[in-house]
């Protein structure tokens, strides 16, 4: 089993999109029973609330259901049992390097990393701003999402 640790700050915008955004890819490809994929954030704010109305909303709009994920925040625990731990940005991907011990760095990945097709190597914070915020990081973690199961693939004997 392939165990996947989707990060942003909060835990209520990009990353639970990316758990539910992972979770619908692998079900399409039929490797459900392949996967553990979770979510979290790096601070406190939001542990245990459901992620924010309009990440849910813009979600459900392509099949995608996020609205049972609860906030909660990386633990050290996360680091020795994950496989991959997905930062939404550089500014969470250094947080998790602070707290990861050196032999779990290998582990740490940027969600964008895993494609190349936007040009940038971070998911934007919709948080702050509209709607199109939102399906602009969904637009984004479909095409990384796609990009993450194939390297997967790649590297496994996943098929």
């Amino acid at each position: 089993m392939v165990k996947i640790l989707f990060v942003c700050m909060g835990n209520i915008c990009r990353s639970p999109t990316a758990e539910g955004v992972f979770r619908k890819l692998v079900a399409e490809h039929g490797l459900d029973e392949a996967f553990e994929i979770d979510s979290a954030g790096t601070g406190p704010w939001h542990v245990g609330r459901p992620p924010d109305a309009r990440a849910r909303e813009a979600a459900a709009r392509r099949g995608i259901v996020i609205d049972h994920l609860r906030g909660r925040q990386v633990c050290a625990a996360d680091f020795e049992y994950f496989d991959y731990i997905v930062a939404m940005d550089r500014a969470n991907l250094a947080d998790l390097a602070d707290l990861a011990s050196r032999e779990d760095h290998h582990k740490l990945h940027l969600m964008m990393s895993f494609d190349a097709g936007f040009g940038t190597e971070e998911v934007p914070d919709p948080y702050y701003g509209g709607d199109a915020g939102f399906d602009r990081v969904l637009d984004m973690i479909e095409a990384a999402g796609a990009g993450l199961l194939a390297e997967i693939r790649r590297r496994s004997a996943l098929r």
